[in-house]
């Protein structure tokens, strides 16, 4: 079983900002990281997951409603008085270039399912292909016309189809979305594990999120794996590999 850290280690520290990347960057044996982007006004590709800034900054509204430097003046509580800022994708490269060349990989799901963001595919492929880690990179989305978008600008991309079902993921990649591996809810593996055999089939999981306390509940991964799944996006991976950040 493979395992990432989603949005990286999110549930000790908040998520998709570099603190919870650089905790994730340093668990022995991790497979990769997850995390999401979206533009902003002045289309500038950040790192955040909410639509809106309400959940997890001081500010209110839709991400796209503000400039890239509006947004860097809103704050992510981080405890004991710290304070995070919302990371570009240009900084989270500086912060990761290294180690995704060194084989860690880097799952960037595409926030565009609610919002169409015009030119988002080919603003992150041109910078991923600036830093020379193609290699390294999965893209996924809800949105199977905007992965058949990435298919069509780069036909040897890494990608996940997004969906609540397995079935579900899987009619979509049947029916051309460019995807060659499936992104379900771990709950939503409705097919027999011998027809997903050969599959990719890399499991998103809910859980607690920063400041949330975790419920100690510790994942079965024999039992997913038996169900079909090969990887896992998990909130706090340090729980179930070597070299716990703390």
């Amino acid at each position: 079983m493979k395992i990432w850290a989603h949005r990286g280690c999110s549930q000790h520290y908040p998520e998709n900002t570099l603190t919870a990347f650089e905790k994730a960057v340093s668990i022995h044996g991790l497979s990769g990281i997850e995390l999401d982007i979206q533009l902003t006004k002045d289309g500038e590709i950040v790192v955040f997951h909410d639509e809106k800034v309400n959940r997890t900054t001081n500010g209110i509204g839709y991400v796209n409603s503000y400039s890239l430097q509006e947004l860097k003046k809103l704050q992510i509580d981080a405890g004991s008085g710290r304070i995070e800022r919302i990371p570009t994708m240009e900084e989270v490269f500086d912060l990761l270039e290294n180690s995704l060349k060194n084989g860690l990989l880097l799952n960037i799901e595409l926030k565009n399912n609610l919002c169409l963001y015009e030119g988002m595919e080919e603003k992150i492929i041109d910078m991923v292909y600036r830093r020379d880690i193609q290699d390294s990179i999965v893209y996924s989305s809800f949105y199977a016309r905007s992965l058949e978008k990435i298919r069509n600008l780069d036909s040897c991309a890494r990608i996940g189809i997004l969906d609540e079902k397995v079935s579900d993921c899987l009619y979509k990649m049947k029916g051309g979305c460019g995807a060659d591996a499936l992104h379900p809810y771990w709950k939503g593996m409705d097919m027999n594990p011998q027809d997903l055999q050969g599959i990719v089939v890399r499991a998103w999981l809910g859980g607690h999120l920063y400041p949330n306390k975790p419920t100690g509940t510790i994942l079965d991964l024999g039992k997913l794996e038996e169900k079909g799944i090969t990887d896992v996006f998990l909130n706090e991976p340090e729980v179930y590999l070597e070299g716990k950040t703390e």
